[in-house]
């Protein structure tokens, strides 16, 4: 595996991270609408050097859920239809990747970064750009997808 392209959906529009399994750094993230995403999950699907498809994916936990919800849902199954409709990608949930990343369930969206920061490198500023200068909102959940499923296929690798 050589590159991950991970997205954290949602109903209208999406983060996303690229990122280098080998060299574990961030090639490029950003955040679109579904409908440009799509098509970005198709291009990528196409390419010769094919990432890996990885996407947070909507889990129950007890509470009711609104249409947003379920707009999500559909916008996973779209991605992973536009970028290979004979191969499943790979689904992350939040919760595992809280505890992966921070050990614990209850970690939120700023100790998610900073695990980041901590494991990729800071921000930096506009002259110095560091590894993971320009990374915002959703993008930094579109990257913890990504590192997520890069430790992930490393340790199916090692298993017997």
């Amino acid at each position: 595996m050589r590159s991950i392209l991970a997205i954290d959906p949602g109903p209208t529009e999406s983060g996303y991270a690229l990122f280098n399994v080998r060299h574990q750094e961030v090639v490029e993230t950003g955040i679109k609408s579904n409908y440009d995403l799509k098509q970005l999950c198709n291009d990528a699907g196409k390419h010769i050097y094919k990432p890996v498809l990885a996407v947070e994916m909507i889990a129950c936990y007890g509470m009711p859920v609104g249409a947003e919800t379920f707009e999500t849902c559909l916008w996973v199954g779209r991605f992973e239809e536009a970028f290979d409709p004979k191969k499943e990608s790979l689904r992350c949930y939040r919760k595992e990747i809280k505890l992966h990343l921070c050990g614990t369930t209850k970690a939120k969206d700023p100790n998610i970064r900073q695990a980041l920061i901590d494991r990729l490198g800071k921000p930096g500023t506009k002259k110095s750009p560091g590894p993971t200068y320009g990374i915002t909102s959703h993008m930094w959940s579109a990257l913890a997808v990504a590192v997520y499923a890069a430790d992930q296929a490393k340790l199916q690798k090692q298993s017997p």
